[in-house]
């Protein structure tokens, strides 16, 4: 039951649409007050009458039923008191009867919503950086398959530019293949900071590596060989990091792959005379819209960011008839991706509007910034591996006769991972704590996932003791019982509010609530002890929990162990 459509279709408000009232309704801080609340001073202009007014007269025209036990007003606000039975009757049996599908819909009834994220970069170093986009994107493509959308998940690899020519000049003076077979990434990036070194003092090597490039450009065979090497050996390393982390994509088209599309957009532009010169450049003039130029070919005639972005766009646009498509980027590339939709808007492409960044603050380890360029990088890879090394030492000192330790250490410490870079709002700048992420008593993972174990515990002891509830019992929840259903009730709206806001944090915070309810309620309520009816009850609110975390922690690309 959709509770707040249910209670805004019943509410008698003379020329407001139910659905303004859904969108009014709140969850009160102090659950005393009512399950739900209605502020009625945003309908005093439209009614023409005081809040205290409009609330009063609501109530009294509101009718009771088994799903609704009252409505009352109370200082402007119409508080509402769901009927605790049937509550209990309605979370219990749609969790259970819906089972892993519980909270999805089919609200995006097939419609494609591509997704730009990760897009490292080819032989550069797959670091703390990239964690943010790599999780926040690989938990909206989940959200939104969840939701009957289509989704499409590309990766945009930074596999264009004149760093190519710096790596061939580098490879070519000081390196081999032996060593960088063996080395990979870090033995590729080792060249790339000694060529930054040496260009220092030798800035004819700058030439060299624009030289480089435009033998790449031209189709030199020599160089396209170890430029396509140079990639095959990043995405085998990126890929293992792929699959630790649950993610993945349906398309791995970088910016070459947009080499020959960048010619139409310029004739375009030019055609409908939005192309300019200015200083031997050619932009696009968005002063009226109080930005710079949006810079499309250097004074040289090569292209930039921009121009092979666009050419993304239109290719996505023919390619997959895109609902929406949401660039995961962080929040430095606001200023390009306004300028980039704006200029394809002026284009004429109606469906620019469709177009979303979806910004992200910066992630850093408590040792503080990183440079490529200097070899200060700290790997992703390695972050990854200190988290289940770590939670490896936590298990084996907390339960050392559990069985598959590493395994569960694995689940432990990626989950870590991923559940640190979503908790907060996804704009918000992230310092990544090893100690917070791993701590078995605050808001993280390690805490859902342990909740999870002690849920999966009662209903295996249940099942030892041959306990089996053929249907649940219409019961009346106490206290802790109906705030943890509540809160249960409340994952299908988290979801979509997730996918409407781009914020895969209200899932993870609907985790932690639940799982703190949870714990409440095991350590006040008698579950196994209980009498007969009662515990058949406990049993099923402590397997709809299990369902309903499960499928939350799996939008977010954690797993959850039986046993920790």
């Amino acid at each position: 039951m959709d509770y707040k459509r249910y209670i805004a279709e019943r509410i008698q408000a003379d020329g407001i649409l139910a659905e303004e009232l859904e969108e009014m309704l709140a969850v009160p801080p102090d659950s005393s007050m009512g399950d739900y609340a209605l502020p009625c001073f945003k309908l005093a202009k439209a009614l023409r009458k005081s809040p205290v007014a409009i609330a009063e007269e609501l109530s009294a025209s509101y009718p009771a039923d088994e799903l609704i036990s009252e409505a009352t007003a109370l200082n402007g606000y119409l508080n509402f008191k769901v009927n605790r039975k049937g509550l209990s009757r309605d979370v219990i049996g749609k969790i259970l009867s819906e089972r892993e599908r519980y909270g999805a819909t089919n609200l995006g009834g097939g419609k494609v919503i591509c997704l730009d994220y990760s897009s490292v970069n080819i032989a550069k170093p797959f670091h703390i950086g990239h964690l943010s986009t790599t999780v926040l994107g690989g938990a909206l493509y989940r959200i939104f398959n969840f939701l009957g959308y289509r989704a499409v998940g590309i990766n945009h690899l930074g596999d264009y530019g004149t760093q190519f020519g710096k790596l061939i000049s580098a490879f070519t003076r000081w390196g081999n293949k032996e060593t960088v077979e063996k080395g990979g990434i870090r033995a590729l990036n080792e060249l790339y900071v000694r060529f930054h070194k040496e260009a220092e003092t030798d800035p004819a090597l700058e030439d060299e590596a624009r030289a480089y490039f435009k033998l790449i450009e031209e189709g030199d065979e020599d160089c396209l060989a170890l430029f396509n090497w140079f990639k095959e050996l990043t995405l085998t390393e990126v890929e293992k990091i792929y699959k630790l982390l649950g993610v993945r994509f349906d398309s791995y088209a970088g910016e070459s792959f947009y080499q020959d599309k960048m010619q139409p957009v310029i004739d375009e532009l030019k055609q409908k005379g939005l192309l300019q010169e200015s200083q031997g450049a050619q932009i696009v003039d968005l002063e009226e819209y109080g930005m710079p130029p949006c810079m499309i070919l250097k004074s040289d005639g090569s292209s930039l960011y921009a121009t092979r972005d666009m050419a993304a766009a239109i290719y996505r646009k023919n390619t997959y008839d895109f609902d929406k498509c949401l660039y995961v980027v962080a929040y430095q590339q606001n200023l390009h991706f306004k300028q980039i939709f704006k200029t394809l808007e002026l284009m004429g492409k109606e469906w620019a509007k469709d177009l979303v960044h979806v910004a992200y603050g910066m992630v850093s380890l408590e040792e503080g910034a990183m440079s490529t360029r200097k070899g200060n990088v700290v790997f992703l890879e390695d972050v990854i591996g200190r988290c289940i090394e770590k939670a490896y030492t936590v298990i084996d000192e907390k339960n050392p006769a559990l069985e598959n330790k590493r395994e569960v250490a694995q689940k432990v410490g990626v989950g870590a991972v991923i559940f640190g870079a979503l908790y907060n709002s996804k704009i918000k700048d992230i310092v990544f704590s090893y100690d917070k992420a791993l701590n078995f008593d605050g808001e993280t993972s390690v805490y859902v996932q342990y909740t999870c174990a002690r849920a999966y515990s009662v209903l295996n002891k249940a099942k030892e003791e041959g306990f089996a509830a053929e249907s649940v019992p219409d019961a009346e929840p106490c206290t802790q019982e109906f705030e943890l259903l509540k809160a249960l009730a409340q994952l299908p709206e988290t979801v979509r509010a997730a996918a409407e806001k781009y914020e895969p944090s209200f899932i993870a915070r609907f985790c932690v609530d639940v799982a703190q309810k949870f714990n409440k309620f095991y350590f006040d309520c008698k579950i196994l002890q209980a009498e007969e009816e009662v515990k058949a009850f406990r049993l099923a609110l402590t397997e709809a929990t299990l369902t309903a975390l499960t499928n939350a922690l799996s939008l977010l690309g954690i797993g959850i162990p039986e046993k920790m």
